[in-house]
């Protein structure tokens, strides 16, 4: 028997979980706090790939592979990126049945690793501007996981360039902060808030990290993706030099971005409802499942055969289809496909295919229409596009609706206990953004572009602030 999926309102965490189950996305590994991805799961991983490597691609970006181990002492060379990563570093001190000279690093992140290999790369101006990616896993070694979320292994993209200018280098961080942008919410339906983070919250030895910010429906931000200025701190310490056009040395100025497994996580938390995972069709693997109704031999027979020459054709019309044939009752089949979010279900029996017509129904409202065979596939085209938007449509209302501004402490801590998204002055001290954190849970999730100046006093100490910042819980 199928286990019932726990409610939003029950229990949140729960109901995740219980998603990701119902949808055979993904399981825990025997592994503790590492994650088995199913291919329902991964397909959205292989989807995430194959758009972004195209996007990435269309900015001149090269793909290449790095090994998975960083010697010890690379690590140690960049104080605040070995401090960051300290509590998540996963070290091998033995193989080949002795103890290793140098330990090695299990890649929590590949700043180290590649710059020391850009060092040789790099010699001139004409080198420049170097944009690579790599697709790849990393570990840190989490306490508390949870999949997609939190995973002591996960899947990633990072992209690493070395540029001629510091101008350069930031116009790339923005530049790349808005493909995560455009991904976000053209492809998987998820409106991001784009903006700077404090220097408390930025990436461990960068000048300055770009990010997107997400709220899920229990109010939560999640760091969807972000980009990072790294000025040229890591350029000085593993000796990234080039020849300027006067012959003069000089360190580069990097960058780095990264998305990983856990948009999935945000996927799932941002779209699905009571009844399992809802896709965005521009993400998903299935957009159209065909589901047969047969009552005998005889007519699953004629509807399989009708049920694949539809399927064919809509595949020749660019929807990515799939026909379920098997001896279950129909009932049966519209829950498992509801529960794995397919966007479109098409119900096909006897009665449909003797008239010409099928059923469709959506998974984002429920809504059933009848439809002629002969134009289904323009019919499912248009209805992608409209759940499509209707999905981002839904998410940027539900944000809005749970974003305030405050400017008591009364108030702030009020609406942080409610699950919003407050915009509040702060004083810019770092002091006391952590006693913030302490006292409500909340972080600064990031300096919003959109934030406009504006005398003010920090919502917490007093003192003189010109701008709203984002705070929220967060995972």
């Amino acid at each position: 028997m199928d286990k019932q999926i726990t409610t939003r309102a029950e229990d949140y965490s729960q109901w995740y979980l219980d998603v990701i189950d119902a949808a055979e996305l993904a399981e825990h590994s025997p592994v503790k706090g590492c994650m088995v991805i199913k291919p329902y799961g991964y397909a959205i991983w292989e989807t995430t790939q194959k758009i972004l490597d195209e996007k990435f691609k269309a900015t001149d970006v090269e793909n290449a592979y790095f090994p998975l181990f960083i010697p010890e002492r690379l690590l140690k060379r960049e104080e605040a990126h070995v401090e960051g990563f300290a509590p998540e570093v996963a070290m091998v001190t033995h193989a080949g049945g002795k103890k290793l000279e140098e330990p090695l690093v299990v890649r929590p992140t590949s700043e180290t690793l590649m710059y020391e290999v850009f060092s040789t790369w790099i010699h001139s101006y004409r080198d420049l501007p170097l944009l690579i990616n790599q697709w790849a896993n990393v570990v840190r070694w989490e306490m508390r996981t949870r999949l997609f979320l939190r995973t002591t292994e996960f899947l990633w993209q990072e992209g690493h360039t070395v540029h001629a200018t510091d101008e350069e280098a930031d116009a790339r961080a923005r530049q790349m902060q808005e493909v995560y942008r455009d991904f976000a919410e053209n492809y998987m339906a998820i409106p991001a808030i784009l903006g700077v983070k404090s220097e408390s919250e930025k990436f461990a030895g960068a000048a300055c990290t770009y990010s997107l910010e997400a709220m899920m429906q229990d109010g939560k931000a999640l760091q969807f993706a972000t980009s990072h200025n790294l000025g040229q701190n890591f350029a000085k310490v593993f000796n990234v030099k080039f020849l300027d056009q006067n012959s003069t040395e000089q360190f580069g100025w990097q960058t780095s971005w990264g998305l990983s497994t856990r948009s999935i996580g945000g996927l799932i938390m941002t779209h699905s409802d009571d009844k399992g995972l809802v896709m965005p069709p521009r993400i998903a693997s299935i957009q159209a499942i065909i589901t047969t109704i047969a009552p005998n031999p005889e007519a699953a027979a004629t509807v399989g055969a009708a049920a694949n020459e539809l399927s064919a054709k809509l595949k020749s019309a660019g929807i990515k289809s799939r026909v379920d044939a098997r001896e279950l009752r129909p009932g049966e089949k519209f829950f498992a496909w509801e529960k794995k979010g397919v966007p479109v279900r098409v119900e096909l029996g006897p009665k449909d295919v003797a008239a010409g017509t099928c059923i469709l129904v959506r998974r984002d409202t429920g809504e059933k229409k009848v439809v002629a065979i002969d134009t289904v596939a323009a019919e499912i085209s248009a209805l992608l596009e409209e759940i499509q938007k209707n999905l981002f449509d839904r998410a940027l209302e539900y944000q809005k609706a749970k974003t305030i501004s405050v400017d008591s402490w009364e108030d702030f801590v009020a609406a942080i206990e409610a699950g919003k998204f407050v915009h509040a002055h702060w004083c810019g001290d770092a002091a006391v953004e952590a006693e913030i954190k302490t006292e409500t849970g909340a972080t600064i999730r990031c300096i919003p572009f959109s934030s406009k100046e504006e005398a003010g006093v920090c919502v917490k100490s007093g003192k003189p602030s010109n701008k709203r910042v984002l705070f929220a819980k967060s995972y």
